[in-house]
């Protein structure tokens, strides 16, 4: 009953599509604008990935400490590493540059070697005052070797964060309005204020300025990432269209499929705009994948219409079949592929629930252009020539078809041992593969500002906040000498940690008191004993500017304190090895029921959201391969079926995996997508054949062995070509300068070769070899939905579709 109904719906769609062309048409192009005209919703991420539910309890202790210090991320630092500098000419030119960024509404607060102040004491009033290092300008050599010698010798505060003393490097460090760190105001800043005064100076001076920081980082990143969104729809089209034009050597259906597949673009774009989306790393992978994808609708479509008017002759009739042949079998390829994708939606990070919802949404809506644009277009269009006809016979696709049908019949063992092999090196491999929570790993190597990245962590020890928040449980705890005393046994250990900087907190600038205090005798940089703690206590709070010396590091109530040290890109290992002995400090030092002591920062907050995701993927994967199986059920109302089906789409990811592992290549956000996705589409081919099987089954009255090799036959060509361009369309994302793109495009790409000669070697080995147990009528039943249409069609209802045009 449900196969008549399957059958009369889409007889029904293709009488509706092929008598109302005209009015879907314009419908197309009034969606089209309407989607166009949502463009102007979108917007390019200015944060980072949170990987992260909103509620998760790492994200919570950094919203925490968000509220009471505000956004950590707004530091952009400059650097210079050269001996000319120290020149009266060079030191000027660069403290004037540094100087002209406090003019910018963008800017907090430039500290820069002019801005660096000296704590004195002042007896008379007891107090401290600040008297700057260059009181206006340098203008001589014996001043600038005095302010070297004041630096590098005289003011430990200040070493590793504005100089680095053994090797001389000079930076200035510029603090963004936090207002405006995570908008789009952050980009004007970087790219009409701060690079081309930059580039000013480097062309004065002829020195190489360093720039870093997480909001300049980001921005460059974020420009990269909307620069190739660009390429990869240029090369996705480029490379999609060619490898058509080779399979069909027609422009014209070359130039229809182009025609679908960038409507399904800007439909991708619209669905972004119309959810108020931003485009992030992950959401700009979308349109070219959209391509990539709807490419192979546009093969199965057109070979199918090519082939119909070969048979007979009727262009009417031959698009009606069309619809009604290749519609449901290529509706349900798409909901397997977009299930694939909309796994993503029932996790809990937002990031990937609006990739998911993205791509399955786009997935439908290009295969709604493929069915409506491409039978109507060909309504129009004369009669295919026979040189557009040519490709239906050529020799050297009977030649892998035939090797196939060798394969299977003859070198049966053969495949079962290299599959078992394959299997066996993939385990091996899977135990070898790490996982990464770099923020940076995954950004172009090639760009200038990952050099930079790398250069502040050999001079700086890095640029990646980590904060640590201590709370005292009591209005003016952090001023207690025995917290003080507490965060500098904490700091030493992070002193000793060679992947950190040197700490800044409360504790630095208590020592730099005690030093003051004592004359500038760098010798006492050091914490005050009790008894002297009483003195520059009352010396603090004289001064009048020691609010603004503590507004940094200590919040206005005294009770919350922050420990501020930067980290290099680490490894996950190394990182949760580091986090674990600082924790280890943290509960050995400070008495819980004192204080209340977190770990944060954005480094953290990003490694603690890939190993969520990672956790995440065993489920994402398992509700990809469970929906499947659902639709595979029922279509095919067989649970053997749905086992022997699942074998040769899951090797191909175990396979991968082991590549990953042998390869080097890490778990992180960008590879965890390659799974789910390659194994929405692999199935595909899985569905073509059985489906096909199927039918063979009851033509050649259950008979196996011939009906495997009609299916093979029959599905051999259109599965290689499919999985030709889906391979090259997926490699274009190896173009790209971000390695987690292209470790996406190469592992998808490599997966889904694996999956089609799984499907055509493993596959119907599998049915020769189980036929006694899953090959009978009763246990391969009547399907629920017959996604391929038996031969024998009414040819009544084609007619009089024909006739009504």
């Amino acid at each position: 009953m449900l196969k008549l109904f399957t059958k009369g719906f889409w007889d029904v769609v293709a009488r509706l599509i092929l008598r109302n062309k005209i009015g879907i048409l314009i419908s197309i192009i009034a969606v089209t604008i309407f989607f166009s005209l949502q463009w102007k919703n979108m917007r390019f991420t200015y944060t980072e990935a949170n990987l992260l539910p909103d509620d998760h309890e790492v994200n919570l202790v950094y919203q925490n400490f968000l509220d009471i210090f505000g956004e950590e991320g707004n530091l952009i630092v400059l650097g210079i590493k050269d001996s000319t500098l120290f020149t009266v000419e060079n030191i000027n030119a660069w403290n004037t540059l540094s100087d002209s960024f406090k003019a910018y509404d963008a800017v907090d607060a430039v500290v820069a070697l002019k801005d660096l102040q000296k704590l004195v004491k002042d007896d008379v009033n007891e107090r401290f005052v600040l008297e700057p290092f260059i009181k206006d300008s340098i203008t001589s050599d014996a001043q600038l070797e005095t302010l070297t010698d004041d630096l590098f010798n005289k003011y430990p505060f200040y070493d590793n964060f504005l100089f680095n003393k053994d090797t001389r490097t000079i930076r200035t460090a510029i603090y963004m309005n936090k207002a405006i760190v995570n908008t789009s105001a952050r980009k004007d800043f970087v790219f009409d204020d701060l690079m081309p005064k930059i580039a000013a100076f480097e062309k004065a001076t002829n020195m190489d300025v360093r720039v870093s920081g997480m909001p300049y980082v980001r921005t460059l990143n974020a420009q990269n990432i909307v620069d190739e969104i660009g390429t990869f729809i240029a090369g996705a089209l480029l490379v999609t269209s060619l490898i058509f034009f080779l399979f069909f050597r027609s422009f014209r259906a070359t130039l229809i499929s182009m025609i679908v597949v960038c409507l399904g673009v800007m439909w991708t774009f619209g669905i972004i705009g119309l959810l108020n989306y931003e485009i992030t790393v992950l959401t700009a992978l979308i349109p070219p994948l959209i391509i990539v994808i709807g490419i192979p609708n546009c093969i199965f479509l057109i070979n199918k219409y090519q082939h119909e008017v070969k048979l007979h002759g009727n262009k009417v009739k031959s698009l009606q079949r069309v619809i009604t042949k290749v519609g449901n079998a290529t509706l349900m390829t798409n909901v397997t592929t977009a299930s694939g994708f909309a796994t993503f939606i029932l996790t809990e990070s937002t990031l990937l629930k609006e990739f998911g919802i993205v791509a399955s949404l786009s997935i439908i809506a290009i295969f709604i252009l493929c069915i409506l644009i491409i039978p109507i277009i060909y309504t129009f269009l004369p009669y295919p020539k026979d040189r557009h006809l040519e490709h239906l016979n050529k020799r050297w696709i009977g030649g892998f078809v035939n090797w196939m049908e060798r394969m299977v019949k003859e070198r049966r063992i053969t495949i079962y041992i290299t599959a078992l092999i394959l299997l066996i090196a993939s385990m091996i491999g899977i135990y070898q593969i790490k996982i990464s929570g770099s923020l940076i790993e995954d950004m172009s190597k090639e760009a200038e500002f990952f050099g930079d990245i790398r250069f502040f962590e050999e001079e700086f020890n890095g640029i990646m906040p980590l904060e640590i928040l201590v709370d005292t449980k009591r209005k003016k705890g952090v001023t207690k000498l025995a917290t003080l005393k507490r965060m500098d046994k904490l700091e030493e250990l992070i002193i000793e940690t060679p992947e950190l900087s040197k700490p800044i907190s409360v504790v630095s600038l208590v020592k730099y008191a005690k030093q003051a205090y004592t004359n500038g005798n760098p010798k006492y940089y050091q914490l005050p004993t009790s008894q002297e703690n009483l003195f520059i206590s009352s010396y603090i709070k004289n001064s009048s500017s020691n609010v603004d010396l503590l507004k940094s590091f200590v919040d206005s109530t005294g009770q919350y304190a922050r420990i501020t040290t930067f980290m290099k890109d680490v490894g996950t290992d190394k990182m949760e090895r580091i986090e674990e002995n600082i924790q280890a400090e943290i509960d050995k030092t400070f008495p819980k029921e004192k204080y209340h002591v977190t770990i944060t920062g954005k480094a953290l907050v990003f490694q603690k959201g890939t190993k969520y995701l990672v956790k995440n993927l065993a489920i994402s994967l398992s509700l990809a391969i469970f929906l499947i199986s659902i639709f595979m059920a029922y279509m095919f109302r067989s649970f053997k079926m749905i086992v022997v089906s699942l074998i040769p789409n899951l090797l191909p990811l175990v396979i991968t995996a082991g590549l990953m592992g042998y390869l080097g290549v890490p778990i992180k956000p960008s590879t965890i997508l390659v799974f789910s996705i390659a194994f929405g589409i692999s199935v595909d081919d899985t569905i073509h054949f059985l489906a096909k099987y199927r039918q063979e089954l009851q033509a050649n009255h259950w008979k196996i062995r011939k009906s495997v090799y009609g299916a093979l036959r029959e599905t051999g060509v259109s599965m290689f070509y499919t999985s030709i361009v889906l391979f090259f369309g997926f490699s274009v994302f190896t173009i790209s300068s971000f390695g987690g793109t292209v470790a996406l495009g190469a592992l998808v790409s490599a997966t889904l070769l694996f999956a089609m000669l799984s499907n055509l070697l493993l596959l119907p080995s599998l049915l020769l070899s189980l036929e006694r147990n899953i090959a009978n009528k009763e246990v391969f039943k009547e399907p629920s939905i017959n996604i391929i249409p038996d031969e024998d069609d009414d040819d009544a209802d084609e007619n009089n579709a024909a006739n009504s045009n």
